[in-house]
């Protein structure tokens, strides 16, 4: 098995590929090793590497964020071992069900038409990056998105999310004034 790595817009992650599904549709989110506990052996296993601070699962990749201080060259092994590992012993990713991106929420017209150009232009661009971003909520002209994986705590995120995001919703539907990140 040969697995790629990519570097992301925040330093302090790294996107790996395994050459096969991951989760296949969905990601999931996990910030914490505690948020892992129970449901997906995998990122409890890369939890159990230290300096491993953050693990994100995507459709056909996997964003590990590095704790502060910590070195690439340092973790990188060992990350890839348990990937290796956990792929060719036909573990399973997860135990329960992938983020599902808000989709059972009661859509309105200006929702859904949010949802839309979110899951089509501004999703798979940032999965190149290693990363993911959800919509949240929509209340009083304000666009509420879940930022994860790599673009958590990227240092260009902010002017991803104003710039481009803000700015092309603003463009498509007037009722949208701005657009704020929630963790």
């Amino acid at each position: 098995m040969f697995i790629q790595t990519e570097q992301t817009p925040n330093p302090a992650t790294l996107k790996f590929l395994p050459g096969r599904e991951v989760l296949g549709h969905g990601t999931a989110d996990f910030p914490a090793a505690a948020a892992a506990t129970g449901r997906s052996p995998l990122a409890e296993r890369l939890f159990g590497i230290e300096g491993v601070e953050g693990v994100f699962l995507g459709a056909d990749f996997i964003t590990i964020t590095k704790g502060e201080g910590r070195d690439w060259y340092l973790l990188k092994p060992s990350i890839l071992g348990v990937i290796m590992e956990h792929f060719t012993a036909g573990r399973p990713v997860l135990t329960g069900e992938a983020d599902d991106a808000g989709a059972d929420e009661e859509d309105d017209e200006i929702v859904a038409q949010i949802k839309e150009l979110l899951d089509t232009r501004v999703r798979p661009a940032v999965a190149q990056d290693g990363g993911d971003i959800t919509f949240h909520g929509f209340e009083r002209g304000i666009v509420y998105l879940n930022m994860k994986g790599s673009c958590a705590g990227c240092p260009s995120s902010t002017a991803t999310l104003k710039v481009g995001i803000e700015n092309m919703l603003r463009h498509y539907i007037p009722e949208v004034q701005e657009v704020r990140a929630v963790r």
